[in-house]
């Protein structure tokens, strides 16, 4: 093949003269034919590390990517820079994506962006076979890894790449990674020889911070006023969000609100307006996340715990990616420890919860022993959870890991979701709440539980609404079929939330203790996570750099002088309490100044200070040993 000169095709394409870190290395090491894992910083110039080389190369570049987002902005960047390369997303008609694949075949393109679940069409898998694939990037590869933060059990699809064109040489590359999750990366991409590259994670532009607090709102708006430019404030809820954002606005911030719910079309809208700067404050859940490309975000404030050290590193990371100076806190509260426990950790299936919720969906779609049902199903997840008294959270997370270990395939159907949106004012909505008095406690609650239901459809949990209530099902859907009909709301009632295909014979506990270890192992690893995480908030010691290189098994012995722990203020003792202490600690036994400096914690200038003045009021006096003892 012919190979290109590398720092040319960054000239040309990019505009810089030469490499930063490794990328020089990496690069070099992947024209040579060789494996590579890439562990490198948000913010490092990862995608420059499989587009150089597959531009100096004939043939096209194979990316698999978790996100919608990331690809399409990925191909755009590289269309702009008169690049071909073709996204393969969903919403593509069949024949559109043959002539997709056609144009990798045969139109020259030079990189083919596609998601793990679309590598698993037999006709994709096809067509890669007939292409001339020069390069296989893997990015965000900790999805991999059941230890990473984010595990998208496709990914583990991801080696059969290896299968369909061998030889080919293959980069990983991910800005999270423990040693745990590098070994799993290299073990479940079946990495051969590989090389492994990783830069120094150290955010030296970033003030770590952590705030305590039992005025978190005061504080959050303290800080949006003395830290000017652009911010995201990260929450763990919806509803959150939309109130955050709200409180922003009301104090004179610009902001805007963005998760997972909102419609597409808005999403763009939201986020077109963050990055243009015409919003300042994002305040987004964690599904504003990998994808999302600012360089100039000056301030990123956590409102709540994270669940992970990961996650907070990679969402903290999204400041300062200009590297100019930026800063990075979590504001906490006394309480805030528990409620992060409680989300994370409380809703944990063990093993004998997973086999109970098997046994019940088996039952629930009556199917025997042995059978297995090919079909997909309707899943009436509320009804189910309703039926067999199961916590709907924990249950979630049970047939996530059905879902995990291919037990079953686990899929949303989002265009059947039960949501409702008020549509008419509020004058209106207070008289027709004056009119309905039976049903205004009712109506009331879902107002005070949705956030934002007044300006957005919002996606409703009927189960939990039922017991908030104390009304049926049944009943809550005539009250908010007549909101519709009295053109107070608009309201969209689903059959079913979710779609079941079951994927092996019912064997009930044989099924399950096949993985059992790994539930056992994935928990202990979500504890360890929330552990780490906590001591994070609660260190008053450790330069945060420090604990968090160490995180990633980085060892550094340099403080980065900036953070909270680093930059706080020895308290000074006035010269009464200082005095004080001396005599507190001569009364007991005679001591040398610097056996006092060391058990008082005082600066030796303050000290000496104290010791002439006590010498010279004949409080103090010294022996031959060079003691002061008291007289």
């Amino acid at each position: 093949m012919d190979k290109k000169d590398t720092t040319s095709i960054l000239k040309r394409f990019w505009g810089y003269d030469d490499f930063r870190g490794s990328q020089k290395q990496i690069i070099s090491t992947v024209l040579s034919g060789q494996d590579v894992l890439a562990l490198m910083p948000t913010g490092g110039g990862k995608s420059i590390c499989y587009q150089v080389p597959a531009l100096a190369k004939d043939g096209i570049c194979i990316v698999v990517s978790p996100l919608v987002a990331l690809i399409q902005d990925q191909v755009s960047q590289l269309k702009k820079r008169g690049i071909k390369a073709i996204a393969l997303t969903g919403g593509i008609s069949p024949n559109d994506l043959n002539d997709l694949l056609d144009n990798c075949v045969y139109g020259n393109y030079k990189f083919l962006y596609l998601s793990p679940e679309r590598l698993q069409q037999s006709i994709v898998q096809e067509r890669i076979q007939q292409m001339n694939i020069n390069l296989i990037a893997i990015d965000e590869a900790h999805c991999i890894s059941q230890w990473g933060n984010d595990f998208r059990p496709a990914y583990l699809e991801c080696s059969i790449l290896k299968e369909l064109v061998p030889g080919t040489p293959m980069i990983a590359l991910t800005a999270t990674a423990t040693p745990r999750v590098v070994a799993d990366i290299v073990e479940n991409l079946e990495l051969e020889n590989v090389e492994i590259f990783k830069d120094s994670f150290s955010r030296s532009n970033i003030n770590f911070k952590v705030k305590r607090s039992e005025d978190k709102l005061y504080q959050l708006k303290k800080y949006m006023e003395k830290i000017s430019g652009s911010s995201i404030v990260y929450v763990r809820s919806r509803k959150m969000s939309i109130s955050l954002a709200n409180f922003l606005i009301k104090n004179g911030i610009s902001a805007s609100f963005f998760h997972g719910g909102i419609p597409k079309s808005d999403k763009e809208e939201k986020l077109n307006l963050w990055l243009s700067g015409k919003v300042r404050v994002m305040v987004a859940t964690n599904a504003f996340g990998m994808g999302v490309d600012k360089p100039d975000v000056r301030l990123v404030i956590h409102y709540q715990i994270p669940d992970s050290l990961e996650s907070y590193f990679q969402e903290a990371g999204r400041a300062g990616r200009d590297g100019e100076p930026s800063t990075a806190i979590i504001i906490t509260s006394n309480e805030d420890e528990d409620k992060a426990k409680q989300q994370f950790l409380s809703t944990l299936p063990d093993v004998a919860f997973v086999k109970q919720v098997y046994s019940k969906l088996n039952n629930y779609f009556q199917i025997s022993y042995g059978e297995l049902v090919s079909d997909s199903l309707s899943f009436k997840f509320n009804e189910f959870c309703k039926r067999y008294e199961f916590n709907p959270n924990m249950t979630f997370n049970a047939i996530r890991i059905l879902d995990q270990n291919s037990v079953l395939s686990l899929a949303e159907n989002f265009k059947e979701k039960t949501t409702l949106q008020f549509v008419a004012s509020k004058n209106e909505i207070f008289n027709y709440l004056d009119k309905n008095r039976k049903t205004a406690p009712i109506i009331q609650t879902i107002l005070r539980t949705y956030g934002g239901i007044t300006e957005y459809e919002t996606k409703i949990d009927l189960y939990m609404l039922s017991r908030k209530t104390d009304v049926n099902e049944g009943r809550l859907k005539k009250i908010l079929q007549q909101l519709a009909d009295d053109r107070i709301a608009e309201y969209v009632n689903n059959t079913s939330d979710l779609e079941i295909t079951f994927l092996v014979p019912r064997e009930d506990d044989h099924t399950i203790n096949l993985f059992a270890k790994k539930i056992k192992d994935f928990n202990q690893v979500k504890q360890n996570n929330m552990a780490a995480m906590l001591g994070y908030v609660s260190n008053k010691k450790l330069c945060r750099s420090i604990y968090l290189l160490s995180y990633f098994g980085e060892k550094t012995a340099e403080k980065c002088g900036t953070c909270d722990i680093c930059t706080k203020k020895k308290v000074v003792a006035s010269p009464h309490d200082l005095e004080k202490r001396v005599m507190e600690l001569l009364e007991i036994r005679p001591h040398t100044s610097r056996q006092l400096e060391k058990a008082i914690g005082a600066k030796e200038k303050e000290l000496l200070k104290t010791l002439e003045r006590l010498l010279e009021d004949e409080r103090v006096s010294l022996n031959l040993k060079n003691e002061y003892t008291k007289k």
